[in-house]
């Protein structure tokens, strides 16, 4: 018996100093990956004398709000107000998460719970993620121009609800909801819709987090070329990129429309990596 304590004791023992060492482990992978966001936002308040000094360094010695003085200049002599751009972007980003989210939600329900003939379909989809999206610029032009969608939000919205990621995301957790929930709900006369948005998805809540966070970031980094002429629809990170385009006199400028641009997407991920976390401790579900 005397044995078995000391082994259980040295077993605690190094199990701790594990803990420590994963810990402190994945501290500095950590601080190595928040490298160049930290890098960025210090460069932001630099004077130009010290973006261009060699070697580089990577703290500032006189800090200054020139750069975003000077972008504030250069983005209040546009024809169109700054406040439109914002709008754009924001408004085609929540629209776009929100429908993409919805129609993965409702493709993956029947492909995970239901017997269909069609169910090679996720097949294609799977394939469909090995494609890169620049491939389809070509048939995204032309079906855009048949259905007179060019120089409209359409342009911005449309691409991004198909997008094969969020179905096999979804479809790869709607897998795991116990049948037992939706045979209970379909008994208390619920339909289909009911019981996908009412039993189904609350499920799933780590996976339209998640969702919601990729497909708001692909929407607020679009750039959808030769799609959109018409100065108000442009979105903000278009109109941030031709103002920097002034050669190196508009570097800092150019640093501070960087860090502008990734303050929304970094907001969404911060208030939805707790929730994120939050239900994934506790949405183990077992028959």
């Amino acid at each position: 018996m005397k044995f078995f304590l000391i082994k259980h004791k040295k077993l605690k023992k190094r199990s701790t100093l594990g803990n420590i060492f994963i810990i402190i482990f994945l501290m500095f992978v950590g601080m190595f990956m928040a490298l160049p966001l930290i890098f960025s936002i210090v460069t932001s308040f630099k004077p130009i004398e010290e973006i261009f000094i060699f070697p580089p360094r990577f703290f500032v010695n006189n800090p200054t709000w020139d750069n975003y003085k000077s972008l504030l200049y250069l983005s209040s002599n546009l024809w169109v107000p700054i406040s439109r751009y914002i709008f754009n972007s924001i408004f085609i980003s929540i629209v776009a998460t929100v429908g993409h989210v919805i129609i993965a939600s409702m493709a993956a329900y029947p492909l995970a719970k239901f017997k269909l003939k069609l169910s090679w379909l996720f097949n294609v989809v799977v394939g469909a993620l090995l494609f890169n999206g620049t491939v389809l610029w070509i048939p995204q032009y032309i079906l855009m121009s048949r259905l007179n969608f060019i120089n409209t939000y359409w342009v911005y919205i449309l691409p991004i609800l198909p997008l094969p990621l969020g179905l096999f995301l979804m479809k790869q957790f709607m897998v795991r909801v116990p049948m037992a929930l939706i045979e209970s709900a379909k008994i208390d006369g619920a339909g289909n819709f009911r019981t996908l948005f009412s039993v189904v998805m609350p499920c799933v809540k780590p996976a339209w987090l998640t969702l919601s966070v990729f497909a708001f970031q692909t929407v607020w980094n679009q750039q959808p070329l030769n799609m959109v002429f018409n100065e108000e629809l442009k979105l903000f990170n278009m109109v941030i990129s031709q103002i920097v385009m002034g050669g190196l006199a508009r570097q800092g400028a150019t640093m501070a429309a960087g860090v502008l641009i990734m303050v929304p997407p970094m907001l969404v991920f911060v208030f939805t990596q707790k929730s994120v976390i939050e239900t994934m401790s506790a949405s183990g579900i077992k028959e």
